[in-house]
């Protein structure tokens, strides 16, 4: 193990990494939002939006989100639509992302009993007032779980973005590989870096997720 070439290249690493946690957070942050969206829309049963919002979520979840990139950084192009390799990379992240929230959210919504709104509405209760201070914060502790399993399956789909030469983790690490040979140098800073990232997210959510149970939500 040349310990020589690892210490040489580690801040390299380092702001590859800078680089996929910002493509990770906006790609992830955007993807909350759309999942939220799409999530109220399919449990309200919008009319004509309800069937769309079926329709992306089939779309996104059924195609790889390398073939979403492959589509945003050189399929559009020939439409005249021009993206920067981040810009892509974010918008293929929300994309998919936006999906697997929306089913996390959407499973929240559905395992809130439909007898508490009732009795809501009993006690003269707003249906605004009902899903905000009731159907919301209930739901909202039962997708805890998907929703922290999808944060972290998210930021693993970064390991993709090189493909639209974005130079995040893998990209740097093929760029060595290639040019010095250093393969097993290489492949053990990639996978510190990732633990680096993702261990801190897991154990974060795993903490979330037990004060949660504590707290006495998601029951």
């Amino acid at each position: 193990m040349d310990t020589v070439f690892i210490k040489a290249h580690v801040p390299m690493y380092a702001e590859a990494a800078g680089l996929t946690l910002y493509i990770a957070f906006w790609g992830i942050l955007f993807s909350i939002t759309a999942g939220f969206i799409c999530s109220i829309i399919r449990y309200f049963k919008v009319p004509f939006l309800s069937s769309a919002v079926g329709c992306y979520i089939e779309v996104s979840r059924n195609t790889p989100l390398l073939i979403q990139l492959f589509f945003l950084y050189f399929g559009l192009p020939k439409a005249g639509v021009v993206l920067s390799s981040e810009s892509c990379a974010v918008i293929g992240l929300a994309f998919l992302g936006g999906s697997y929230m929306a089913e996390a959210f959407r499973t929240g919504l559905d395992n809130v009993s439909h007898i508490q709104t009732e009795a809501a509405l009993s006690l003269g209760m707003k249906k605004r007032q009902i899903f905000r201070y009731i159907i919301i914060p209930q739901a909202a502790a039962d997708s805890v779980p998907p929703f922290c399993a999808n944060i972290i399956f998210l930021i693993k789909e970064t390991s993709v973005f090189s493909a639209v030469a974005l130079a995040d983790l893998m990209y740097i690490t093929k760029d060595l590989i290639g040019i010095y040979y250093n393969t097993d140098e290489a492949l053990l800073m990639l996978v510190i870096s990732y633990l680096i990232i993702l261990l801190p997210v897991s154990m974060l959510c795993t903490f979330i997720e037990r004060r949660m149970r504590f707290a006495g939500y998601g029951d």
